[in-house]
């Protein structure tokens, strides 16, 4: 069961690594086991076996789900976006106020407001970086092309570390979303092409992927507070990078305004009444163990 529970998580931080402006690092600290992921990564050396049993089925559900809602999501992206952006929108105004508490709960001082802040004005400056002319990746291109990938695959790789930066967002903003996008598409046509060039681009993000999730590492057993306070920061600024990392075309219509509202009121409502409901019930229980102690 505990192996299913993790995979479903790699399956939801699997759909979140190619919407932009959504961070699988974000995702992973709201759904309670960024920590986890970054501990067994540092400690695969010491610790092979444990961390193999976790890091196996939440990559395992990651590929699952980025497979499975790969062309459903591009299809919702190029009809629906504003709909896409409001459900997870949605999903991440909730759940900031645990990533909130749990960074007051490490402590709090003047200075860390000042964390937040800078967090916040480089995942939010990242919006505005120029977006260079889409590339055409396939053998044929030039052969700077091919460091180039394996460098963006690390830079990517940060932004799945590092909580509030999307991945799909800078990819976006370099000019590489699209055309990568496009080289999974083609995988069956041109085969090869796209196997060459995904696969250095998968040994950029897999290297960076361990290198920096060490880093990460050591900056929250060294400086827990600060680095806590930092992420907060980041998410709060996803939220509103989500708006400006969508493109909207013509779409933004009434119709879509009005559908994309009401899955935002719909989401939050379950969210609260799940809260609520669980928050009920764990009160129920702290009443009854007492009484259970006083029968005895």
């Amino acid at each position: 069961m505990r192996y299913l529970k993790i995979m479903v998580k790699g399956a939801i931080i699997g759909l979140g690594m190619i919407i932009p402006g959504v961070s699988g690092g974000t995702l992973a600290v709201l759904l309670g086991i960024y920590e986890e992921l970054i501990t067994r990564i540092s400690n695969l050396k010491k610790d092979f076996k444990g961390s193999l049993k976790f890091l196996l089925p939440l990559f395992l559900g990651m590929v699952l789900a980025f497979a499975a809602m790969y062309f459903p999501l591009k299809l919702a992206l190029e009809h629906i976006p504003f709909e896409l952006c409001m459900i997870f929108v949605a999903l991440m105004v909730c759940s900031t106020p645990k990533i909130g508490k749990d960074a007051y709960a490490s402590g709090f001082k003047k200075w860390d407001i000042l964390f937040s802040i800078v967090a916040f004005g480089i995942c939010f400056g990242l919006c505005f970086i120029p977006i260079g002319k889409d590339l055409v990746l396939n053998l044929k291109m030039p052969w700077y092309m091919y460091p180039s990938l394996f460098l963006v695959g690390i830079l990517a790789s940060v932004a799945l570390v590092v909580p509030g930066i999307s991945g799909s967002m800078l990819l976006l903003i370099i000019g590489l979303y699209k055309p990568l996008l496009d080289t999974i598409s083609n995988l069956f046509k041109t085969p090869l092409d796209a196997f060459v060039i995904l696969f250095i681009f998968a040994l950029g993000l897999i290297l960076g992927f361990f290198t920096i999730a060490k880093l990460m590492k050591y900056f929250l057993s060294k400086y827990e507070q600060q680095t806590k306070w930092a992420i907060l920061g980041f998410v709060l600024a996803s939220i509103i990078a989500l708006f400006l990392a969508f493109d909207f075309k013509d779409l933004l219509t009434p119709l879509h305004i009005g559908i994309g509202c009401a899955c935002f009121v719909v989401i939050t409502a379950c969210f609260i009444g799940v809260f609520y409901f669980l928050k009920k019930k764990s009160s129920i229980q702290e009443l009854d163990e007492p009484i259970s102690e006083t029968v005895e």
